[in-house]
């Protein structure tokens, strides 16, 4: 069992590469320097009609984030490697060799530098998931930067300016999925809170290297839909409970010479059966994974956390699965949540949590006497990661130890509601940017409008503006929609960057723009982003 110590070729590279050819305008420059912006050039014009994610109006807008603060010096290097996840080694990638990748902390105020040397046998990119930073540092190649490549480094150099919990991952295929990720803690210079300890708490779905199969294979063969490409359907037998069948007569046109391009993929079948979720509205996910991890352990060799009875301990939760919703709970403990997505909120009592992937929560608890389980349970996919609080010497729970809690007080993110120090001052939307999420698992066919992820199709909004976003879920499956480079506000709620939208439900998502650039909108399932749930909205200049 490990201890820890206290704080401590896709749809997109596809197009991405398209765009680089036809010159979307300035996009970050793949250089091995590490000098200013990664070697950052801003050469052609700017998009046509759409701020430069390079231009004068980002640097204006970095500006003002202030001056002063130390500069944070972080080099690291995206490799092929054998992760350890307790109770068996797989092959994959990684940040550095370690899973998750090292933590990088800064306080509020301070510059990034971080310089990512990619040793990859294909590019790559960083992602800097919920933080509101320069347009060109946003790591969405095709879009704000060109891809790195094998071989090449890229220094990401940015202003941190609000604090929070917050991570960082590839923008580039389903590199995600692997064991590209770690957490971003941004330390508030005038931390309101009080604790003894802080416990970071990363959870996972894991496939990576797993009986041959790679997050590349998982997409293919949900791409090939519920045919399987050998003339019988995979919704033989109950199908794929929950999921969208319209559109599945289409399947059946599919030509011989079509199926026999079809190979089967690498490793087992990975398609989800009937997982089925309430709390999810129905369907909980597409994916079967072999493995659910904390702190990149399984619950057969699980990580612990040691404290002092009595003890008070800021938990920082993240969601860094694919395709797999948590369900949270620390046996023998009471939850008081202080933050999502690194905004505060007025505090709330609960037993256990949901998290979307994507999501962050940060919580108080009051540590007990005695060997604890922290459980995450992956919601609707029967079965659990473990992680365990030891504040006393005792046997580790089982790895399919249930508490009580998990079936307790549940708070989702509709319950909450923003501090006063973060909440959006009342006003009138200027534009609403209607968005309807389309698609099933017939097909696969995941998209905004009916509309496969285009790096030229882009919803306008101009600086200044009240936007309104309203996501209307005309799907049977619930997705985790993220925005780049803001945070919204939910009806009377708090503060987001990710939120859920369940099947066949609206929800209404208000944010200022104030940060100019083109900035990605979509679903933070892996596949279903990769499958074209994914658009952009764009400053016009």
């Amino acid at each position: 069992m490990r201890k820890e110590t206290p704080r401590t070729p896709t749809r997109r590279t596809l197009l991405g590469a398209a765009v680089a050819v036809a010159g979307t305008g300035a996009l970050a420059a793949c250089s091995g320097s590490s000098s200013g912006h990664g070697g950052h050039a801003a050469n052609g014009a700017a998009p046509q009609g759409y701020l430069d994610p390079a231009g004068k109006e980002v640097a204006a807008a970095e500006k003002k984030r202030g001056s002063g603060g130390r500069v944070r010096e972080v080099r690291l290097t995206a490799a092929e490697t054998r992760l350890d996840l307790g109770d068996r080694t797989v092959k994959s990638w990684s940040y550095g060799g370690d899973l998750p990748g090292k933590e990088v902390r800064v306080t509020a105020g301070d510059t990034l530098a971080l310089t990512l040397a990619n040793h990859l046998p294909e590019p790559t990119s960083m992602h800097w998931h919920g933080l509101a930073l320069r347009n060109d540092m946003d790591g969405v190649p095709g879009l704000t930067q060109k891809p790195i490549a094998p071989g090449a480094d890229f220094t990401y150099r940015f202003k941190v300016a609000h604090p929070g919990t917050y991570w960082f991952h590839p923008h580039s295929g389903t590199q995600q999925d692997r064991g590209l990720y770690a957490p971003l803690i941004v330390e508030d210079p005038k931390e309101p809170l009080s604790y003894d300890k802080e416990w970071v708490v990363v959870l996972d779905d894991w496939v990576d290297g797993v009986a041959g199969s790679t997050p590349d294979a998982v997409l293919k063969e949900l791409r090939a839909g519920m045919d399987h490409g050998d003339g019988s359907s995979g919704s033989s037998g109950g199908g794929h409970s929950g999921h969208d069948m319209p559109g599945m007569e289409g399947m059946s046109m599919r030509t011989e010479e079509e199926k026999k391009e079809k190979k089967k993929p690498a490793g087992p079948s990975r398609m989800m059966m009937g997982a089925k979720s309430d709390l999810l509205g129905g369907d909980a996910g597409d994916v079967k994974y072999p493995h659910y991890l904390v702190n990149g352990r399984t619950p057969q060799a699980p990580s612990s956390f040691e404290a002092r009875p009595g003890d008070r301990i800021r938990i920082r939760f993240v969601n860094a699965g694919g395709d797999t919703a948590f369900r949270v709970a620390l046996g023998g403990h009471e939850m008081t949540v202080t933050h999502t997505d690194g905004f505060p909120v007025r505090h709330a009592k609960t037993d256990a949590l949901l998290l979307g992937m994507g999501e962050r929560y940060d919580v108080l608890v009051t540590a007990g006497d005695g060997v604890f389980p922290l459980t995450a349970l992956a919601e609707g996919k029967k079965a659990s990661a473990l992680a365990v609080l030891r504040t006393a010497s005792g046997s580790t729970p089982k790895a399919a130890v249930h508490p009580k809690e998990l079936n307790g007080r549940l708070l989702t993110a509709d319950k909450l509601r923003a501090d006063d120090s973060v909440t959006l001052p009342s006003r009138k939307p200027d534009r609403t940017i209607k968005l309807r999420l389309t698609g099933g698992m017939a097909k696969y066919d995941w998209a905004f409008n009916k509309k496969p992820y285009d790096p030229d199709q882009r919803y306008p909004l101009r600086a200044g503006e009240r936007v309104r976003l309203l996501f209307t879920n005309t799907t049977s499956m619930w997705h985790p929609v993220h925005l780049h480079g803001h945070t919204f506000t939910l009806p009377n709620g708090p503060r987001k960057d990710t939120a859920i939208v369940l099947p066949n439900a609206t929800v209404t998502a208000d944010f200022d723009a104030d940060n100019p650039g083109l900035w990605m909108l979509h679903c933070h399932n892996v596949y279903h982003s990769e499958a074209g749930m994914m658009t952009v909205l764009g400053y016009r200049a």
